[in-house]
């Protein structure tokens, strides 16, 4: 795991930025932020491009796991995949494994999303409809050993991988 040292700084081009308020918002917990366009680009890039080095061509996967060896999470991943096919079709969906492959330890289906919008979307999705499913989301940066350990996040409780094949 790389130490804190060797990661750039997150503020990076932001070194002669004016000072940030530091008042309460009119909700009482929150930070007032900056107008739009102070000091920063507005709105972000970040919100219609991946960031370097996420690729353009698959930026993101969504691992969906589940327990193949149970019948009922068998067949709510099943009718996951459906609803995932039907209300997405312009993701590109792979077929549903009812066993382990590659680094996943049990069965699974891949979707992948090509910009922040398709990735959002399906993220916050996926946090109310995966149901018994846990989903590995990972960006495709070229690494896939760092992609899958580092540069991951669940939704749902993690599930070991076999890195040894990445």
């Amino acid at each position: 795991m790389p130490t804190t040292s060797s990661y750039p700084s997150p503020l990076h081009g932001y070194e002669n930025a004016s000072p940030l308020p530091t008042e309460i918002s009119a909700d009482g917990k929150s930070l007032v932020n900056i107008k739009p366009g102070e000091d920063t680009p507005s709105p972000s890039k970040a919100y219609d491009e991946f960031v370097d080095p996420i690729s353009k061509n698959g930026g993101f996967d969504f691992h969906v796991y589940f327990m193949h060896t149970q019948e009922d999470e068998l067949k709510y991943a099943r009718e996951l995949h459906e609803r995932i096919r039907r209300e997405f079709p312009e993701l590109r969906i792979y077929r549903l494994w009812e066993k382990p492959i590659g680094p996943h330890p049990t069965g699974m289906f891949e979707v992948n999303t090509f910009n922040p919008h398709q990735t959002g979307t399906l993220f916050s999705w996926l946090t109310i409809h995966r149901g018994p499913c846990s989903v590995l989301v990972h960006p495709n940066t070229g690494n896939a050993l760092q992609d899958h350990t580092e540069l991951m996040a669940w939704i749902g409780p993690p599930w070991p991988l076999r890195t040894d094949v990445l």
